[in-house]
């Protein structure tokens, strides 16, 4: 059987724009790079080699990896070879000689890690000193409940220094094919992946990363497998000789390389790392063992639907609130409105259950005990939520979802530990949906916590397979000024100014206001400003967080220097404005993923002194491509002696592709360079 593998490629939906697009699909010959394991090249220690590198701490010089299967008795296995040089160009660099290889286990089986070696290479006096590594002081950490990690560190490391290290490890799991990526936080010259799977297995293979492949091929070869059955008696008493028995099976021998891969930089607006990283992940989808015929053993959404609504950590907690049902009586006796009701009992478990910090999908115990402790996970607080609703008699069904620092759910791949997060959907009518979370008392009700805030979530519902659910926020991240402000002859400002932060942005606020208090968060606001004082100030509506959190303040600003001025230079709109440009870099080949949309409204009237006027800016509008963004200035004098200038700044997208960047970042530009634009202020001849 000819294997299957499903190629998967994020180049062609998300750098359309990129002239390396057609290198990813159909890449130009290269040399393929050979190391000597224990030979370092003398070019490896030559600094002009790494000019281009200036920036990196440390730099991959090599990386393979060569996957096969092989045959333990009667059973087969995964044996996966690894060799890695890496040249270390500064101190900051020196982490790297510090590798963890993870060991997955589970009940009496686990993975082994055989012929682990290294050595690091400096140069001395003209010669390369070698060191080896001392394997004896590798130790073993447990990670997680099936996960053990094998840490090793390369010795003597120095600037200048190259390490390499090998070692092979053997697999029972054939679930667990280890994905290979062929970036990491520092450049790489040269990364390459082999694998060869024979025809009894069957792979799903996604290729992820915005990097193109330098090499990409596949043959179909014939291996060898030796097969070994041990002797035993028969029912019937016979004696049955061990024996040995080479059998030859059809394979696919895979082969991927990247070359001159930079390290994956983190830029503003962006998820975890992991969605970005250019590698190769598989997933066994189905089995063709001799004797047994094809069997699918890939997950589906289907039986991870059935299996979590069965579950005692999951679907049986929530019809379990039997114990809140004195509290939700006068709820339901209150609120006939469905919304207004979600709303109560979720307020009902807000004041009741704080959430630990920790995510996970699944109940970490009875729902009844995190209520009765007022503490506990994502899932204990968003579970209890979801069971009080039903409770209270609305139709409440758990949604599963990523968060953003967890990583993007891909739906080609059905795996629950894609997953590590649960929120509430509320069904309102016709197409209307509502979202629910108590984990965050700041946050008003309809509105997910800015970590979930990761574009879909699945479904969990009886009688179904589940279905996807758009993560869009319903709220915006919402900031608006309106400033007051006279200036006398010397330049001296004096005014007040009102603030409201509405959805993301009030959250936001009214998170560093509990963390400050309201003295160290206007410290911290006038201290952003040379010379600004802030008299007096009122904070309003903190405690309403299904209203803008509003601040009032007076303030002032002192001239820079004394005495009256023929012409007064003023830049207000800067002094409420952006600080700079998020984005700095040319170009980008990520998404920029702000979560929400985002609304920046600037309004200020500026009286000027007697005797003067005001040369205005310019009106501007900047719009970006397809509505994405607009950008609006306006400067207008309302009354003799009294401007007024406005900034709307509207992006209108949570999350724009690489191909938008150019216009993203340009429009920010034409924004900041309009705010920053001087107010002219001269005195009448």
């Amino acid at each position: 059987m000819v294997k299957k593998l499903l190629f998967l490629s994020l180049f062609a939906a998300r750098l359309l724009a990129l002239p390396s697009l057609g290198q990813a699909q159909q890449p130009t010959p290269v040399k393929v790079v050979e190391i000597k394991f224990g030979k370092p090249e003398p070019a490896d220690f030559e600094a002009r080699n790494f000019v281009a590198d200036s920036a990196a701490s440390a730099v991959v010089l090599y990386d393979f990896g060569n996957t096969r299967f092989r045959l333990n008795g009667t059973s087969f296995q995964l044996e996966s070879e690894r060799i890695t040089r890496i040249k270390i160009l500064k101190k900051a660099g020196y982490d790297v000689a510090t590798v963890e290889v993870p060991l997955y286990h589970k009940d009496l089986s686990e993975e082994k890690i055989t012929g682990l070696k290294g050595f690091t290479y400096n140069e001395v006096g003209g010669k390369i000193e070698k060191v080896k590594l001392e394997t004896g002081q590798a130790f073993t950490e447990e990670r997680t409940k099936n996960v053990k990690v094998r840490k090793f560190t390369l010795p003597n490391v120095r600037e200048g220094a190259v390490i390499e290290y090998t070692y092979t490890v053997t697999s029972d799991f054939l679930f667990n094919f280890q994905d290979w990526t062929f970036q990491r936080e520092i450049p790489t010259r040269w990364s390459e992946f082999r694998a060869t799977i024979p025809e009894y297995f069957d792979y799903k293979l996604l290729m992820r990363g915005y990097q193109p492949l330098a090499l990409q091929a596949q043959e179909q070869v014939q291996t060898q497998y030796n097969l070994h059955t041990e002797g035993g008696m028969t029912d019937r008493g016979q004696h049955v000789s061990s024996e040995n028995e080479t059998i030859s099976a059809r394979a696919t021998s895979y082969h991927w390389a990247m070359q001159n891969v930079p390290a994956l930089r983190e830029e503003p607006f962006m998820t975890t790392p992991s969605d970005y990283v250019a590698r190769i992940n598989f997933e066994l989808a189905g089995e063709n063992i001799p004797g047994r015929g094809y069997q699918n053993v890939a997950g589906n959404w289907e039986k991870i639907n059935a299996d979590l609504l069965a579950s005692d950590e999951f679907g049986s907690q929530l019809d379990r609130a039997g114990f809140l049902s004195e509290a939700i009586k006068p709820l339901v006796a209150q609120y006939s409105d469905p919304a207004e009701r979600a709303a109560a009992v979720r307020e009902l478990i807000v004041k009741n259950v704080k959430y630990d910090g920790t995510n996970r999908y699944s109940a970490s115990g009875p729902l009844k005990k995190s209520y009765e402790l007022h503490r506990g996970t994502a899932a204990d607080v968003n579970l209890l939520l979801i069971a009080a609703l039903r409770q209270a008699g609305l139709a409440a069904q758990p949604v599963l979802l990523s968060t953003r620092a967890h990583g993007r759910v891909d739906a080609n791949f059905p795996q629950l530990q894609q997953f590590n997060y649960v929120v509430g959907l509320l069904p309102l009518g016709g197409d209307q949906e509502l979202l629910l979370d108590a984990t965050e008392p700041l946050l008003p009700c309809g509105a997910l916590p800015t970590r979930c805030l990761n574009q879909t979530g699945r479904l969990v519902a009886k009688g179904t397979e589940g279905r996807w659910v758009s993560l869009a926020p319903r709220h915006a991240l919402s900031h608006y000024q309106q400033v007051t402000l006279a200036v006398d002859e010397q330049g001296n400002l004096t005014g007040q100014v009102h603030e409201e932060y509405s959805g993301y942005a009030g959250a936001a606020a009214r998170e560093k206001l509990q963390q400050l208090g309201e003295k160290k968060y206007v410290t911290e606001l006038a201290g952003r400003h040379a010379s600004w004082e802030l008299p007096s100030y009122k904070f309003n509506q903190v405690s309403q967080v299904d209203k803008p959190l509003t601040l009032n303040y007076e303030l002032r600003r002192a001239a820079s220097a004394p005495g009256a001025a023929r012409e007064l230079y003023l830049n207000p709109l800067a002094m409420f404005g952006e600080s700079g440009n998020p984005f700095q870099h040319a170009q980008r080949l990520y998404p920029v993923d702000f979560g929400t949309t985002l609304q920046e409204v600037i309004m200020v009237t500026l009286t000027l002194p007697a005797g003067y006027t005001a040369e205005l800016p310019k009106p501007a509008v900047v719009e970006m491509p397809d509505k994405g963004g607009r950008y609006i200035f306006t400067a207008a004098t309302t009354s003799p002696g009294t401007v007024q200038l406005v900034s709307r700044l509207s992006l209108n997208k949570p999350i724009y592709g690489a191909e938008e960047y150019a216009s993203l970042r340009e429009f920010y530009r034409l924004a900041l360079a309009k705010q920053a634009e001087a107010l002219v202020v001269k005195k009448n001849e």
